[in-house]
């Protein structure tokens, strides 16, 4: 391919692009993340527990702390005297050696020094036994998993302070300086926050020089612009990608978003947005995302499989991004390559139609994939 020149009238497939902006990238190095800032990153490997959870027998209710052998046979009418002195134990307090159950304050009677069980107890009644939550050696955290409040639960009760993560450096450059424009790149930060990335936004405008130097210095692991990708007069990305590395293609067979180029400058691979928001959010999806989950080895997407409520019709030799929102067991399109704002915030997942296809027929099943972070 010319460097120099960017494509005209020629449009790339989709896969094709991706596999040239994948090719070679290695994973992100793990780094520590504070709990308190890890919500939504994708978790590296980390050494196994290296003690089970509870250590050990720990009272998940008030009351009194025993042993379940020395209550057998015991009920009202039959009381069992206690031998020993039962300690009163609150929830989460670890139970005295020797106790395996806690019996509420109202089955245990007392009459002056004596003491004596009004019920028979099973090992683990009103307790959670050692090594019951998580047991030794199972994974700290599961690599490769987006990081939820469970999982920060489980790394708080082990005492961890920071969480290995893997988050790829996003530089986004903002081309359009326009408010519309503005919001696109915004709307762009925000889906790669919540995909894991850490995204760091500047402006350059719509200049080649300009964009050739701001591309030069740009430091990240993955570069996204945003605007300026058309054919206008204003439009001179394609260009400034050409001098700053190797232009892959300009111009994806995608819609919306026809007008994306995508191009390597160094070893960082680089995606040009459109900047409208929905050619903008179709890009992102199949070539940022796709790029953001590979450098972070994130484990794949699980979509929802359900079936279509009515056909989705779609052009052979382009692949068109496809909205749906969940009406009880079904999928309802509710457009497909041309998204308005509308459909952008009523949308609850999203579908990629190939090129090679016309399309889903009403009834099919497909699996369609989350829009937004739960």
């Amino acid at each position: 391919m010319d460097k120099t020149q960017p494509m005209r009238g020629t449009l790339t497939s989709l896969d094709a692009a991706l596999a040239n902006l994948c090719d070679g990238q290695a994973l992100v190095e793990p780094i520590p993340m504070p709990l308190d800032k890890a919500s939504g990153y994708v978790a590296a490997e980390m050494p196994a527990l290296g003690s089970s959870l509870p250590a050990q027998n720990m009272a998940v209710l008030d009351g009194w702390a025993l042993c379940s052998l020395d209550l057998a046979g015991a009920s009202p009418y039959s009381p069992v005297p206690l031998s020993q002195l039962p300690r009163w134990v609150e929830t989460g307090e670890t139970l005295p050696e020797g106790c395996d159950c806690v019996l509420r304050s109202d089955l245990v009677e007392q009459d002056g020094p004596l003491m004596q069980a009004l019920a028979e107890a099973s090992p683990g009644q009103g307790a959670r036994r050692a090594g019951e939550d998580i047991a030794a050696r199972r994974p700290l955290v599961l690599a490769g998993r987006r990081l939820c409040a469970a999982d920060l639960l489980v790394l708080r009760g082990t005492g961890c302070g920071v969480v290995m993560v893997r988050s790829p450096v996003l530089s986004l450059i903002n081309l359009a300086p326009s408010d519309g424009a503005r919001l696109t790149a915004e709307f762009i930060a925000t889906l790669a926050r919540e995909a894991g990335a850490r995204v760091k936004i500047e402006t350059a405008t719509r200049d080649v020089q300009a964009i050739t130097a701001v591309l030069a210095h740009a430091s990240g692991d993955l570069v996204v612009l945003v605007g300026g990708t058309g054919g206008g007069r204003t439009d001179c990305v394609a260009q400034a990608l050409a001098n700053a590395g190797t232009l892959i293609a300009h111009g994806i067979a995608l819609q919306p978003g026809e007008t994306t180029a995508a191009a390597r400058c160094g070893a960082a691979p680089v995606v040009a947005l459109p900047g409208l928001p929905a050619h903008a959010l179709a890009a992102y999806l199949l070539l940022v995302q796709p790029l953001i989950d590979r450098l972070s080895a994130r484990l794949p997407r699980q979509g929802v499989t359900l079936r279509l409520s009515r056909k989705i019709a779609s052009a052979v030799g382009i692949a068109e991004v496809a909205l749906v929102c969940r009406q009880a067991d079904t999928w309802q399109a509710l457009a497909v390559g041309d998204l308005s704002l509308d459909h952008i915030r009523m949308a609850d997942a999203w579908l990629a139609v190939g090129g090679d296809s016309e399309g889903y027929a009403a009834g099919v099943a497909v699996e369609a994939f989350p829009l937004w972070a739960i």
